[in-house]
């Protein structure tokens, strides 16, 4: 039996099956879904197996409010996942809004964050030496930014800026002595 939820922040019919469950978040605007805001709908033609369901999803609603909730001290209430899940959200989005530059997550394409910058010295990096050049692509000291998905928590580095010139400086000045 196929189940439908009606998304109550964007009016979208959501349709799942048993194999896969339900959504927990709308896959159009990406609001909460359980809790006392949704709306289940199933399809059956007997009353009788109706009137079972509507009480079931009411016990269900009840059960689904009581585990989204979590006890905020500093606050003395109770906040429910949405609310913790939309703040994340607002600070995720304004730490991109400050950032110089904005890789996507290889893995899940969700913003990576900037978070911090790794020194490598001469002790921690052994250059490769490539074929043809005299000299390595890149040598130690140098600066890889590293950054962390909000989403799928994968660490991604990238090459500081000064460093990139620094190493397209040696690949061109490597073109310019084999022509």
């Amino acid at each position: 039996m196929d189940e439908h939820t009606i998304c109550p922040w964007c009016q979208t019919e959501i349709v799942w099956d048993e194999e896969i469950g339900p959504e927990r978040y709308c896959p159009h605007c990406e609001n909460e879904l359980s809790g006392y805001r949704t709306m289940q709908i199933g399809i059956d033609d007997s009353e009788d197996d109706e009137d079972d369901e509507d009480e079931d999803d009411e016990e269900e609603v009840e059960e689904s409010w009581d585990s989204d909730r979590s006890f905020d001290e500093s606050a003395g209430s109770f906040l429910t996942r949405s609310r913790e899940h939309l703040m994340l959200e607002e600070t995720v989005e304004r730490i991109l809004d400050q950032q110089v530059e904005v890789p996507e997550c290889p893995s899940c394409r969700e913003y990576m964050l900037e978070v911090g910058v790794e020194h490598v010295t001469g002790s921690q990096f052994n250059p490769a030496q490539s074929a043809g050049l005299n000299t390595p692509l890149l040598t130690a000291p140098f600066r890889i930014i590293r950054y962390v998905c909000p989403s799928c928590f994968s660490v991604l580095g990238k090459l500081a800026q000064d460093d990139q010139e620094r190493m397209v400086h040696v690949l061109t000045k490597a073109s310019d002595e084999s022509s």
